[in-house]
């Protein structure tokens, strides 16, 4: 059973505070920070409550680029502006821009041998089990959505039947499914 996490009580104390914690984040990260981002930022740093997380990972979702990035420029902005949002998305991206491009120079000497092909396939096998923890992990935050844990379930049993199976065009399914469960939000909101 999960433990239950106290409010979100913290919050960056400085553009420095932002400029580190996203970069330590980027750094941890490669291949998909969902699960990193969401023990530094709700479980560590207690920035967000899980209920919060979930609700601003879902705004970053549906923006352009990089769910990561869009939330660290959410965040920075959120606590202190314009200069909190390129504080952020450079510490989100200087340091992990380096560090691919040493390995980009390394994988090209390297990219034929197997021992480099076979770690590649393994690191997939981690990153699908670091994405289905966390989101067991976050699960416990539906429960607390105005619309109902089964409709949560159903839209997201319905968003992986169209993408997952269907293949359809995920924008698309964003753009259908979203409004669905806006609409259905918006009108179990009205008083």
């Amino acid at each position: 059973m999960i433990k239950p996490l106290p409010a979100a009580t913290a919050q960056p104390t400085s553009l420095t505070d932002l400029f580190v914690s996203f970069t330590v984040l980027a750094l941890q990260g490669f291949g998909g920070v969902l699960a990193v981002v969401q023990r530094e930022l709700v479980e560590k740093k207690r920035w967000f409550t899980r209920e919060e997380f979930v609700e601003e990972w879902a705004v970053a979702q549906i923006m352009p680029g990089p769910n990561v990035v869009n939330l660290s420029l959410m965040i920075g902005s959120r606590y202190f502006g314009f200069k909190g949002a390129m504080a952020a998305l450079a510490g989100m991206l200087v340091a992990p821009l380096c560090v691919v491009l040493l390995l980009a120079l390394v994988y090209a000497q390297f990219a034929g041998h197997p021992g480099v092909q076979g770690a590649l396939r393994g690191m997939a096998a981690v990153a699908a089990g670091l994405i289905a923890a966390t989101g067991l992990k976050l699960f416990g935050a539906l429960q607390k959505n105005v619309l109902g844990l089964p409709v949560c379930i159903c839209l997201g049993v319905l968003c992986f039947v169209a993408v997952g199976l269907l293949r359809w065009p995920l924008a698309y399914v964003l753009m259908g499914l979203g409004t669905v469960a806006c609409t259905m939000a918006y009108r179990k909101l009205q008083p």
